[in-house]
């Protein structure tokens, strides 16, 4: 046979070979594209958990840093309030009031059954709202409001009422923040989805867990004597009895020394 046909063959043969090899390749590359994980996102990880939560609020979130200033209250606030006495010394961050006549309480208590009392008889009264009855410590805690904002667990800015033996609120504290204004221009927040994702990953968040409420609410970035720097922050109800936090715009996880519900 001709040495220069035999050589042709060869080089047909190879070349088919390379062409059958490439294409093998191809395919298998093409194959493995869709072989690679897929990074599972945080609503099915949640749901891989079994944690549940309701319909988070939707959409671009904007919010800013608040400075504040604790009040220091004296006597001519003192003489505002009729049926209760104090032994104030001004001027004093902290009112420190006893009533005349305690108020008696149902057995089981709604926060509607002193609103009229607190409007009426509490200095600023309509800028509290409601946090919780604590019964181990005979306690009803209102905490300050701005926008219809909560500040979190800020202890310059609450109204705590205390329950005698009868049942009855015989005395109650007060601190007030003042001259609330905003330190600097709106930027976008951390939206809802993402805060919730910080808290898992830094296992907050238990298995089977059920989230009830999602808010945005202020706390207490720096707290001095004399000022106060406000970060918003949003708050994560879970299980109905437990607060999580997390500050809106830098992402961290935010632990109180008391238990927020």
């Amino acid at each position: 046979m001709d040495w220069s046909k035999i050589k042709t063959i060869f080089i047909i043969t190879f070349l088919i070979l390379d062409v059958y090899l490439l294409f093998q390749f191809m395919k298998i590359r093409d194959a493995n594209k869709y072989e690679y994980i897929t990074p599972t996102s945080i609503e099915e990880t949640l749901k891989l958990d079994e944690i549940s939560y309701k319909e988070l609020p939707k959409g671009t979130f904007k919010d800013q840093y608040l400075s504040a200033k604790p009040k220091l209250f004296t006597r001519d606030d003192i003489l505002k309030l009729k049926g209760q006495t104090t032994a104030l010394k001004e001027p004093s961050t902290s009112l420190q009031m006893k009533l005349d006549k305690p108020i008696p309480l149902n057995e089981k208590f709604e926060a509607a059954d002193i609103t009229a009392f607190i409007k009426d008889n509490v200095l600023y009264g309509d800028q509290y709202q409601f946090w919780k009855k604590d019964d181990k410590k005979n306690t009803i805690t209102y905490f300050q409001h701005y926008g219809n904002m909560t500040l979190y667990e800020n202890l310059s800015g609450m109204l705590t009422f205390h329950i005698d033996e009868k049942n009855q609120i015989d005395s109650y504290e007060q601190t007030y923040l003042e001259d609330i204004e905003k330190m600097t221009e709106k930027e976008e927040i951390l939206p809802p989805l993402k805060a919730l994702e910080t808290l898992y990953q830094k296992g907050m968040l238990k298995p089977k867990s059920k989230i009830t409420k999602v808010e945005l609410g202020y706390s207490s970035l720096i707290q001095l004597s004399a000022s106060q720097a406000l970060a918003p922050t949003w708050r994560f109800v879970v299980d109905d009895n437990q607060s999580l936090f997390v500050n809106a715009l830098e992402g961290q996880i935010i632990e109180f020394n008391s238990d927020g519900n």
